[in-house]
Order: structure tokens, then C-alpha cells, then sequence
């Protein structure tokens, strides 16, 4: 009997001294969330509609390339909203037909119109691209804010719709993050027609007011004058709409300096890329190419010989530098965003919340170790040791598992602890009942443990299964409060009937003859 009861101490004692080891010491063990550490709370939209516009623009810029090799002759082909395009003053019908067949019909639906032809994308295609620009954009965000070196960020959907949640614990920086975030980091290489000019209306004045479709007028880095960086493109330039290279086709971008020590971003191309940039520069060595960010030329260079796969990004500041590597390295977002709430949570509220959430936590377990003492006298010193082993195996299982603890997160260690008790409870009222019947105290103990396991196994199930559902389909600081609770609910499975039980054994186990409980 005694070697049976050795050996449950030991893994008693086991099991917590681990604990303790793995949270001791706590504030540097135990990650702390949003609402207890401070940092960035932020809810943004996708602006889907942007998805779409690109993918509209493209099948443009992919009709159009058709028409000219074939020779079909229009005056007008532009895209006029979000998922649609417009074709008009075709010298050959059939022919467009044809090439709007191969290169636009699968994606986008053909109606006829006056003078020519509407493309309006087909409504299933609409809904994928939302889906996946959403879908990207939190994928994107996660690479970006991952660099940032965040510990534990939330970023997650929020309403199944167009809108994510993103929490920085932490974070103090907040201009930063957001415009981390927030950059669509689109990089183009494109040619330069013309510029700089002071404004944009001058350079419409040197083209007589009449823009080439193919082309577009597009900022320089202006305000980079008033910060004392290298500005190689301010002013506005007329550039080529269609780009040779683009940032998804980067290899790799790091941090360095130019030929004058400036900050600079250096990269590397994708083989295929890298072979189709090549033969562009080979074939306009001599003309200005012009490497676009977000829709600003960043600075513009003379192509003077063949370039394959290396290339740098200069006139910039460290910062920027740094800020830039992060984002190409992420990838661009598919659609641009915008901020519907931002909050800043300092540091003081986070030591307001853990000073009281601290409270309402010894305060209740105080209440608790009360009321046991008072009703259940001696068992209740049972309750109550059963009850802090299940708070630090809580604890230390939090510790180990890298858990963030957060307000709600401290709500469920307060439940936890009602939990413990209400399982003790169950066992010392059977307990009492088998006494009642005129059992000895050994097998009205045993009775007691054995009879209440499957009912509390029952229950500690069914808070498993609502616990998962609010984890799978809540939020941050739902799913921390569902966390604590799965996570509780399995070290309190193991003190109410192991731990308990074993202390029960312990001091039985000293007595040949045991007439009376105190219980």
C-alpha cells in the first residue's frame, strides 16, 4: 500500500516541481498580451476592389500586345471600373474576336455595346479573387510583421468579410508598423519617355495635353527633398504603363550602400526574369529606365550595357532602407489598405490590468480556500493543496507551450479555479453519502473517487468541446480565454482525482485504523 502511494508523491511532486521550472520566473516565461503589455490594436479593410482593377488592367495590357501583332486597329481600350473594360473603333471585328477569345473571354464575360464591346468579369471569378485577396494581404502581413520580431502578434480575419484584426504586443512604434504594414511594395521596372517636369501639368503641356494609352504620368520622391536624402527622381515623369520586371519576380533584396556610401536596397532577379530582363536592356541600351515603388520612380538611370540579375534601389534614407527590405522580402499586397480603428495601449493600462486581474485572481482563490476550510474542514486543506498544484501545472503548461497571457486569459484562470473546486466538491459530497451509509472511511474514500470520475470526465469533456469552438472561431482575446480554460480543465482532471486522491492516501495510509473523517 505505502509503495503505491510512494510512487504517486513522487510524480506528484514531479509534475510540479516541472511546473515550476517552467514559468519560474514568471515575468520572463510568461508572454503577456496586447491588453497587459500595451502596444498597437488595428482593424484595416482590403480594398478588393484593387484585385480586380489588376486583373483588369493586365487583360488589357495582354489584349492590347494581341491586337498589335495582329494588327487591329482601335480607339479605345481602357478599363473603366473595377472588374470591367471597354473596346471600340475596331478596324477588324473577326480578328478581336479571335485574340478577346485567347486572351480575355475566360476570365471576363463579352457584350456588345455602341461601337464596340463591354468585358465584365464573370461574378464566380469576382468572388474567388476577393477571397484571395483577402486571404493574401493576411499571409503578407504575417511575413511583414514576423520581421518586425513581434512576440505573438493576432492577425486574423475579422467578420468573414474584407477586414483584419492585427495586435502588436509591444509595439510603441506605431507609424512604423502601420506603414509596414500598410505598403503595397509594388516594384516595377519601367521606360522613361520623358521628365523630370516640375508638375504634372507640365509634362501634359509636353505631350499638347494628349497622353498615349500606353503610357501614364507618375510622381517622383518629392518629399525626400525636406529630409536631406539623395533624391536621383523628383518631379514628375512620363513613363510606360507596362512593366518588363515586377517585385514578385525578386530572388532575394538586402541592405547596402551605392557607390557613395548611401543606403541603398540591392536585389536579385528569378532566373526567367532575370533572362527577360536581360534582352529588354540589351534591346534599349541607351534609354532611361525608371524603377517604380508604389507608383513613384525612385530614381531613373541610362541603361549603358545588358543588365541580367542584380540591380539597387538608391536615394533613400536608412530607415526607409530598412523598412523596404522588409516589404519586398514579404511580397506585395494584392490590394491596398485601409486603417477603421487604431488604438494605442500604453504600458501604465497594461500594469493597471495585470494589477487588477492579480486581484480579482487571489481574491477569488482567498474566497475559495474559505469557504473549503469552513465547510469541509480538514478535507477542505485537501481541496486547497489540489487546487495550487492545478494553478501551477496551469501555469507551467502555459509557460511551456509559449501561451500569451491576456485579460480574458486571466478571466479563464479565475474559472479554473471554480472548476477545481466544483470537482472537489463532487468527490467529498459522495464521499459524505458513503459514510452515511455506514461504509468505512477507506472504501467510503475509494467509492468516492471511482463513482465521480466518469461523471466528471463527462463534464470536463463537454467544456473541452465549447472551448475548441470558441478557439476555432473567435478572436485574440477569445481565443486566449479558451486556451486557459482547455488548458485548466486538463491539470484539474489530473489534481481533482490524482493529486487529490493521492493526499488522501498519504494520510490514510499512516493509520491502521481509521474510525472517523474530517469532511
Amino acid at each position: 500500500m505505502m509503495k503505491n502511494v510512494r510512487w504517486r508523491v513522487a510524480l506528484t511532486v514531479a509534475v510540479v516541481a516541472l511546473s515550476v521550472w517552467a514559468f519560474y520566473p514568471l515575468n520572463k516565461k510568461l508572454n503577456l498580451g496586447l491588453d497587459l503589455q500595451g502596444g498597437v490594436h488595428l482593424v484595416l479593410r482590403v480594398q478588393t476592389d484593387d484585385a480586380l482593377r489588376a486583373e483588369a488592367e493586365t487583360t488589357v495590357g495582354r489584349l492590347r500586345d494581341s491586337l498589335s501583332r495582329t494588327g487591329v486597329q482601335f480607339t479605345k481600350l481602357e478599363v473603366t471600373g473595377a472588374d470591367e473594360f471597354q473596346v471600340a473603333g475596331l478596324s477588324n471585328d473577326d480578328a478581336f474576336r479571335t485574340a478577346s477569345a485567347a486572351d480575355a473571354e475566360s476570365v471576363f464575360d463579352r457584350n456588345s455595346g455602341a461601337g464596340g464591346y463591354t468585358f465584365k468579369m464573370k461574378p464566380n471569378i469576382a468572388r474567388q479573387l476577393r477571397e484571395e485577396a483577402v486571404t493574401q494581404a493576411i499571409q503578407t502581413i504575417e511575413r511583414r510583421v514576423n520581421e518586425l520580431g513581434v512576440a505573438e502578434p493576432v492577425i486574423a480575419r475579422q467578420g468573414g468579410g474584407d477586414q483584419i484584426l492585427v495586435e502588436l504586443p509591444g509595439v510603441s512604434d506605431v507609424a512604423r508598423a502601420k506603414s509596414l504594414i500598410s505598403s503595397t511594395a509594388v516594384l516595377q521596372f519601367r521606360l522613361v519617355e520623358n521628365g523630370p517636369f516640375p508638375t504634372q501639368e507640365a509634362a501634359l503641356e509636353s505631350v499638347n495635353k494628349v497622353l498615349s494609352p500606353e503610357s501614364e504620368i507618375l510622381p517622383g520622391r518629392q518629399e525626400a527633398a525636406s529630409s536631406g536624402a539623395a533624391t536621383p527622381a523628383t518631379g514628375f515623369y512620363i513613363v510606360k504603363k507596362i512593366s518588363v520586371v515586377t517585385g514578385s519576380e525578386l530572388r532575394s533584396a538586402q541592405q547596402g550602400l551605392d557607390q557613395f556610401n548611401r543606403p541603398a536596397v540591392m536585389f536579385t532577379l528569378k532566373q526567367d526574369a532575370a533572362q527577360r530582363f536581360g534582352n529588354f536592356t540589351q534591346a534599349n541600351i541607351g534609354k532611361p529606365l525608371g524603377i517604380i515603388l508604389d507608383k513613384r520612380v525612385m530614381s531613373v538611370a541610362t541603361i549603358q550595357d545588358r543588365i541580367v540579375d542584380n540591380g539597387q534601389i538608391n536615394g533613400i534614407t536608412r530607415e526607409e532602407m530598412a523598412n523596404l527590405v522588409i516589404t519586398l522580402k514579404s511580397g506585395a499586397l494584392p490590394a491596398s489598405l485601409t486603417y477603421l480603428e487604431e488604438q494605442s495601449i500604453g504600458a501604465s493600462l497594461g500594469e493597471d490590468s495585470i494589477r487588477s486581474g492579480v486581484t480579482a485572481a487571489v481574491v477569488g482563490l482567498g474566497l475559495i480556500i474559505l469557504f473549503m476550510l469552513m465547510y469541509y474542514k480538514l478535507s477542505g486543506v485537501n481541496a486547497v493543496v489540489a487546487l495550487v498544484c492545478n494553478l501551477i501545472i496551469l501555469l507551467g503548461l502555459m509557460a511551456y507551450v509559449g501561451f500569451t497571457m491576456t485579460l480574458p486569459g486571466i478571466a479563464g484562470f479565475v474559472l479554473t479555479m471554480g472548476i477545481g473546486v466544483d470537482s472537489n466538491v463532487l468527490i467529498f459530497e459522495r464521499i459524505k453519502e458513503e459514510l452515511d451509509l455506514g461504509r468505512g472511511v477507506r472504501a467510503s474514500v475509494n467509492a468516492g473517487f471511482s463513482r465521480v470520475f466518469m461523471t466528471l470526465l463527462d463534464t470536463h469533456i463537454s467544456a473541452l468541446i465549447a472551448a475548441a469552438f470558441l478557439f476555432q472561431f473567435g478572436t485574440g482575446p477569445i481565443r486566449g480565454f479558451a486556451l486557459t480554460l482547455t488548458i485548466g480543465l486538463i491539470s484539474n482532471l489530473f489534481t481533482s482525482t490524482f493529486v487529490s486522491k493521492t493526499l488522501y492516501e498519504l494520510v490514510l495510509g499512516r493509520r491502521q485504523q481509521v474510525a472517523t473523517l474530517s469532511i
